[in-house]
């Protein structure tokens, strides 16, 4: 795979050792900061944001999704449980 890639092969080996620990830290970085996270209650604040009121200039759905929805074929919105 290195002469493939055009590196050598202890640069390939470097390269993914690195890549293997930005994945270890960005994974613990999530759970350390989402251990005690309310999945519910953030999905119930981020459905009532805005609820009521009219996108602001530049926030409107694109055309073709209005388009969908007009149409009665847009995905249901996703939500999470814990």
């Amino acid at each position: 795979m290195a002469k493939s890639e055009g590196v050598a092969l202890n640069q390939l080996i470097n390269v993914a050792v690195a890549e293997k620990l930005a994945v270890t830290r960005t994974m613990e970085f999530f759970q350390r900061y989402t251990r005690d996270a309310d999945v519910a209650r953030a999905i119930e604040i981020l459905n009532k944001a805005g609820a009521g009121n009219p996108p602001m200039p530049g926030d409107e759905l694109p055309k073709s999704r209005q388009r969908r929805e007009a149409a009665g074929k847009s995905k249901p919105r996703a939500t999470r449980s814990k």
